[in-house]
C-alpha cells in the first residue's frame, strides 16, 4: 500500500463521491489549547492513505475543511472526541457525521477494559500495530518515513473495525445507543473545547 503525503491541505476533489473516511490527526502533544495540530491522515474505504502535513499557524486548508464538515460523508475515528476537538480549536470546522470505533468497542466488548487501538485490532483483526512513533516529533517541518508509515497505520484498519464492531453491537441490541453516543461526539469536543474537558455535566455532584 502506497502512502501520499500532502503539503497544507488534500488535493481539489480527492474524496468526491465516497460515503465515508477513516480519520486520525498527530499534534505536539494531548492538551487543547497549548498543543497544536500538526497532521491529518485519511484514507477512504478503498485505496492508499493520505497525510496531510498542516501549514501552522493559519491552517488554510478549504479541501479538508470541507471534507470534515460534510453531511455526506461519514468520518470514522478511534477516539474521536480528541481529533474533533482539535479540528473545532485549530480549523474551525464541526465535524459530522462521525463513528467511533472506541466507543464502539467500549459498548460491544464489555468483556474487556483494553480498548486502545492497538488492542481491538488485534483482536477483532488479528493485526498487529506499532505505536513507536506516537510521542515523536510531529511539528517537524521533514516528517520521517517511520512517522508516515505510523500516521498511515492509524487509518489503515478503521473501516474493518466499524464493520466487525457493528456486527457486534447489533448482536447485543446496542447499536441504537451507540448512534446516540455518535451524534453528541461534536456536542462533547465542543464542551472540552470550552473548558469543560475536566467536569463530568451529568454527573450528580
Amino acid at each position: 500500500m502506497a502512502l501520499n503525503l500532502h503539503q497544507g491541505d488534500l488535493p481539489d476533489g480527492l474524496f468526491d463521491g465516497v460515503g465515508s473516511v477513516a480519520i486520525d490527526s498527530e499534534t505536539m502533544g494531548l492538551r487543547l489549547g497549548r498543543d497544536p495540530l500538526c497532521v491529518v491522515q485519511i484514507r477512504g474505504p478503498t485505496g492508499d492513505p493520505h497525510v496531510v502535513q498542516l501549514s501552522r499557524p493559519g491552517y488554510d486548508c478549504p479541501n479538508l475543511k470541507r471534507l470534515l464538515a460534510d453531511p455526506a460523508i461519514l468520518k470514522i475515528f478511534h477516539f474521536g472526541r480528541f481529533d474533533i476537538a482539535m479540528f473545532h480549536l485549530h480549523l474551525g470546522v464541526t465535524t459530522a457525521p462521525v463513528y467511533c470505533t472506541k466507543i464502539a468497542s467500549k459498548l460491544a466488548r464489555t468483556y474487556t477494559d483494553r480498548h486502545g487501538l492497538k488492542d481491538v485490532t488485534r483482536e477483532l483483526l488479528g493485526q498487529d500495530i506499532s505505536k513507536a512513533q506516537q510521542s515523536s516529533d510531529w511539528g517537524a517541518a521533514r516528517l520521517s518515513p517511520e512517522q508516515l508509515a505510523y500516521a498511515a497505520s492509524d487509518v489503515i484498519n478503521l473501516h474493518a473495525l466499524k464493520d466487525r464492531l457493528d456486527t457486534m453491537l447489533v448482536r447485543e441490541g446496542r447499536m441504537a445507543l451507540a448512534q446516540a453516543c455518535f451524534d453528541f461526539l461534536p456536542h462533547r469536543a465542543a464542551l472540552d473545547v470550552a473548558g469543560w474537558d475536566e467536569i463530568d455535566i451529568f454527573a450528580h455532584a
